[in-house]
């Protein structure tokens, strides 16, 4: 992460959102706050439920505010209908507080698609940002042990515009988040040959590769599910579609292979004695594969930091996200990318635009009125 300084950060929080409800919520922020002493929370939620539960942590007296929000955003509710009748949520209030500046980020691990779809509302997009994406970490053999994929789920489609958008979006968080100053951006494909995939993943790559100066980036061309694990590429862009089902298979391996090694490793006595000789290796891939300390998918292109933790999340996975959204905040991530995207919009359209002119080229008027005519 990038110099650290002695700056309080205040971490607007979505206390009714996720599977485990509340006290999950508040056990994570306290975790968090008896690990920095910087942080501050605006817990957002029903206040006779906040009340008691933040009373029950005495480590968070005099750091957190309540702000009473009587309803709450159901994993089952469309985004539409938050839209309509969402103003008195608790995940609407957190927003609004990150809008108005009374916090520096927010978090939640309520329902995505609602959860986007007000953050737009709410925050607003990033002038030169079309659509926006959610970046999330996977763990990695590079330098610093992790790799950004985006997007993961924010929209199921993306031109060659929009994944050229992802990919400034994306160095610029992973800059931010590990102090890379020229992160190595890759675009994913069926293969890594120039002439495999669709048109417009092909344009992507050029505009991905001319951008590349203009967004302090260094792009190695296309990669595949392979190389998500790899050491020779930093953030990969591609689809949200494609993103959300590579993120959800990563996450369905790695359970499958922590079962089975459970499973193995008690099968016997002697698989016993096994695992206990191999406690420590055992013990430090766990804590690399374990999905809470990953936990936080940051949606960029919005006018303000939001993390969004895993629905399922427990205080340790809040936590994670609490800790990510602290971060990014800290080191001014926010504006930085601001004016990064502002900076190229305007040359990044005009190559667009030129390339699409290239693609659909004007009608042959005299054709055309002799069509008419017939």
């Amino acid at each position: 992460m990038t110099q650290a300084s002695s700056q309080q950060i205040t971490i607007s929080v979505d206390a009714m959102g996720g599977d485990a409800g509340p006290s999950a919520v508040v056990e994570g922020c306290a975790l968090s706050l008896s690990r920095n002493g910087l942080l501050r929370f605006i817990l957002h939620g029903d206040e006779a439920i906040l009340v008691p539960l933040v009373q029950a942590h005495a480590g968070l007296e005099g750091q957190v505010r309540i702000h009473h929000s009587p309803d709450v955003v159901r994993m089952d509710d469309k985004p539409s209908q938050v839209m309509r009748r969402g103003k008195n949520t608790s995940m609407w209030s957190a927003l609004t507080s990150v809008r108005d500046g009374d916090a520096q980020a927010a978090v939640s691990c309520g329902n995505t698609g609602a959860l986007m779809a007000v953050a737009m509302l709410r925050l607003r997009k990033l002038n030169g940002v079309s659509r926006p994406a959610i970046a999330c970490l996977w763990p990695s053999r590079g330098e610093s042990g992790y790799n950004t994929l985006l997007d993961v789920g924010a929209d199921v489609r993306a031109d060659e515009e929009s994944l050229l958008q992802y990919a400034l979006m994306g160095a610029a968080y992973y800059r931010n988040a590990f102090d890379a100053p020229v992160p190595r951006v890759g675009l994913l494909n069926v293969g890594t040959e120039d002439h495999k995939g669709r048109a417009e993943i092909k344009e992507a790559a050029r505009l991905i590769a001319e951008a590349a100066p203009l967004g302090r980036y260094e792009y190695v061309g296309f990669v595949e599910g392979s190389d998500f694990a790899s050491a020779h590429v930093d953030v990969i862009v591609t689809d949200g579609f494609t993103g959300n089902v590579a993120l959800k298979t990563g996450e369905g391996t790695a359970k499958l292979v922590a079962e089975t090694l459970r499973e193995e490793f008690t099968a016997s006595l002697l698989s016993k004695l096994g695992a206990l000789a191999a406690t420590g290796p055992l013990q430090r891939l766990k804590k690399r594969m374990d999905p809470r300390r990953m936990n936080g998918g940051v949606f960029l292109g919005l006018n303000g930091t939001v993390v969004k933790s895993h629905g399922s999340a427990d205080a340790t996975g809040v936590s994670a996200a609490i800790k990510l959204a602290f971060r990014l905040a800290q080191s001014g991530f926010q504006d930085r990318m601001a004016e990064r995207l502002a900076s190229v919009a305007e040359t990044v359209q005009e190559r667009v635009l030129s390339a699409k002119d290239m693609r659909d080229p004007q009608p042959d008027l005299e054709t055309d009125a002799q069509v008419d005519k017939t």
